[in-house]
């Protein structure tokens, strides 16, 4: 993108700070500021709680690799508008956003207010040591719920620090004029005014911009407004012994697999698939495992909180069951699964829990006690 740079009065080139996902409505806000010829850098805020961080490690580990699915859409976007992008860690932190939100819990347990303070706090740390003037976003005004109505706009513009140096290039005008716009660093007749759920329209621009390799948006990138995960992340968090706090590794295992809990300090996590078995055996890799060797069938994770007991023989016997149940041998009168630890082994004789044996007992429930994580 080559155009003619924005000045300053004192003829330095405008630069400004941009938060790049790689969606739909963060490209198109770095195409909107960068056709102003002002000097973009891009920040892909990485939390550990994002499905496309998560979605790009189960593609490595899966058999049938989709391009696509390795890629980073931020650097993508980057790439396509000609802009630099830099991936930022923000995971250290961030666990206190999620059990202490000042602002509470979306649908479920996203702080999605207190998160985009934070992160813009951590663009506008930024901004200050790349001598840039200015940050701008994706955001759509009224297009989430919780974080993108006016009020909650103007809350976290505020709790940032940011104070009229937030520019929301999609919605702008329809918001106030920012430092930005009434310095004449960016023309505010070149931003847009995009409002609502809807994106027909960005859709549509990008499609006039050559854009068309934009994955699509629907249900956002954080893990924690989905339920289920929610659900899991309640369930570690309320059974961890009193001041434990989750580990970067207790997160990742919140990610993949049917989760039961057995007894409040023991917990299997059976794999799915190939890549989610894979994933354990990487990422886990002193388990302890369980698996049926003589039949097909998935990887168990057996996780034991700390301070909790080791599993009794009778709870090994269980976890072997419900590996038969579901592997190729759950039919077998009497199946044979290996549980393992580092070097050691045990060869256990189960009958596998049939299809028609209810479950819900050690079902991750999904109606726990939000404010009870809030406070813990």
């Amino acid at each position: 993108m080559s155009l003619a740079s924005r000045l300053k009065e004192d003829g330095s080139r405008v630069k400004a700070i941009g938060l790049i996902s790689g969606g739909l409505d963060s490209t198109l806000a770095a195409r909107v500021i960068a056709e102003q010829g002002i000097a973009v850098l891009g920040i892909n805020f990485s939390t550990g709680f994002c499905r496309s961080d998560h979605h790009r490690a189960m593609g490595a580990l899966g058999k049938r690799q989709d391009p696509r699915r390795l890629r980073n859409e931020a650097l993508r976007a980057g790439a396509d508008l000609e802009v630099p992008v830099r991936i930022v860690d923000l995971a250290e932190g961030y666990l206190d956003v999620i059990l202490r939100p000042r602002h509470g819990y979306g649908a479920n347990l996203n702080p999605c207010v207190d998160c985009r303070a934070y992160m813009l706090r951590a663009a506008r740390a930024i901004m200050l040591e790349e001598g840039a003037d200015f940050v701008f976003t994706g955001e759509v005004l009224g297009q989430r719920p919780m974080s993108q109505h006016l009020q909650a706009m103007q809350t976290i513009e505020r709790e940032s620090g940011l104070a009229g140096f937030l520019l929301r290039p999609l919605s702008a005008r329809l918001l106030a004029p920012t430092e930005p716009e009434k310095r004449g660093w960016v023309d505010r007749e070149k931003l847009l005014r995009i409002q609502g759920r809807t994106r027909r329209l960005q859709y549509q621009l990008a499609a006039a911009a050559g854009l068309d390799d934009i994955p699509n948006p629907a249900g956002g990138c954080c893990y924690l407004t989905d339920i289920v995960y929610a659900a899991r992340f309640a369930d570690l968090v309320l059974h961890l012994p009193a001041g434990a706090r989750p580990t970067e590794r207790d997160i990742l295992l919140l990610k993949v697999g049917r989760h039961f809990r057995l007894t409040p300090g023991l917990k299997l996590v059976v794999g799915r698939e190939e890549a989610e078995n894979n994933f354990l055996k990487h990422f886990f890799p002193e388990g302890p495992f369980l698996e049926a060797p003589f039949v097909s069938g998935p990887l168990g994770f057996v996780h034991v909180l700390p301070g909790a007991p080791t599993p009794t023989r009778a709870e090994r016997e269980l976890m072997a069951a419900l590996i038969g149940r579901y592997g190729k041998g759950r039919s077998a009168e009497l199946l044979e699964v290996e549980y393992r630890q580092g070097e050691a082994s045990e060869m256990l004789r189960v009958k596998p829990l049939p299809e028609s044996a209810p479950l819900d007992a050690y079902r991750i429930k999904t109606d726990y006690d939000r404010q009870a994580v809030r406070w813990r």
